[in-house]
């Protein structure tokens, strides 16, 4: 017995001729921006204002090389100030002691309120308060009049503050403290952002504080730190320019500026200064890339993708991963 499975009398459809939608807004948009950037290539090339030649050989002259050095040692340096004491006092805004969470309040609170042009100015000139930066016990001479002995000092050693406090750590405390100050916001939210009971399993299996902050909250609250991070730094490397005003004559700023004011080139050297920012931050966007990356392993819709092809025995088959058969 057999059965037919043609339907006699229905004809096969005719293909579909579809009319592309025509978009004339779309090419007009085009149209204009080519115009533009037509315009904006014509007026870099022509206009003599720019003096390409003059500010190309200017730029890695050496002592705008030294200027540049100075700029990334600054960068790094404040950066580590602020990373560092960041996480400190945002331990301290999210401990059960009233005395650590007013501190660290009343520091964000401070360097979060002023500008940090006003604090760099402010910092290059604290040698007025200082003659002399000393070390040993505090309020020695108090505690000497108090036993009847004349001019007691306990110090052991000390420094002098215009050697201390010179341009370029005048503005590194600056930048580095302020930044401090946001970091701690952006540590706490990261660490609150980490489902508590994460942290209440680690207790059960008998893990220490210290323990569950570093090998639990952290390395899951780094997913949503390393993203505003890497802003901070970009904003930080921006914010060495404000040195200038210290002034702090090892940054890239002040070199370009000083060359421009020498040479009567302001100009061209204000286009260098935008060049050199822009290749420095083009690099911090790649290190902030990988990091985000490594940080993000198993999060999100890739990494929801990637567990759904496991599952059918895909993902490590084609990668040579561990899923492979």
């Amino acid at each position: 017995m057999s059965v037919d499975t043609e339907t006699p009398g229905r004809a096969r459809p005719e293909p579909i001729k579809a009319v592309p939608v025509r978009h004339p807004g779309r090419w007009l948009a085009v149209a204009v921006i080519a115009v533009l950037t037509a315009m904006f290539v014509h007026m870099l090339v022509t206009n003599k204002a720019f003096n390409w030649a003059f500010m190309v050989d200017e730029m890695f002259r050496p002592p705008i090389v030294d200027g540049l050095r100075g700029t990334i040692l600054l960068l790094v340096t404040s950066m580590l100030i602020g990373v560092g004491l960041g996480i400190v006092i945002a331990i301290m805004r999210l401990s059960e002691n009233p005395i650590l969470r007013g501190v660290s309040w009343v520091y964000t609170w401070f360097f979060r309120a002023v500008p940090r042009l006003v604090l760099a100015i402010l910092f290059g000139n604290l040698g007025i308060l200082w003659a002399r930066i000393e070390f040993g016990l505090p309020f020695d001479r108090q505690i000497g009049a108090l036993f009847g002995i004349d001019n007691f000092e306990a110090r052991l050693f000390g420094f002098s503050a215009v050697e201390i406090l010179t341009g370029f750590v005048a503005g590194m405390l600056a930048l580095g403290l302020s930044e401090a100050a946001y970091m701690a916001e952006i540590v706490r939210a990261g660490i609150q952002s980490v489902d508590e009971g994460q942290t209440e399993a680690a207790q059960a299996l008998g893990l220490s504080r210290g323990q569950i902050l570093r090998r639990i909250v952290l390395p899951q609250a780094m997913r949503v730190i390393v993203p505003p991070t890497g802003n901070e730094t970009i904003a930080m490397l921006k914010d060495t320019s404000l040195v200038a005003f210290v002034p702090v004559s090892m940054e890239l700023f002040f070199q370009l500026k000083a060359v421009g004011n020498r040479t009567f080139q302001v100009f061209p050297m204000l286009v260098a200064a935008t060049l050199w920012y822009l290749v420095l931050t083009s690099v911090l966007l790649v290190g902030q890339h990988y990091l985000e990356r490594r940080f993000g392993r198993g999060f999100g819709r890739s990494a929801e993708a990637k567990s759904t092809l496991q599952g059918f025995g895909v993902w490590g088959r084609n990668t040579g991963g561990a899923g492979g058969v």
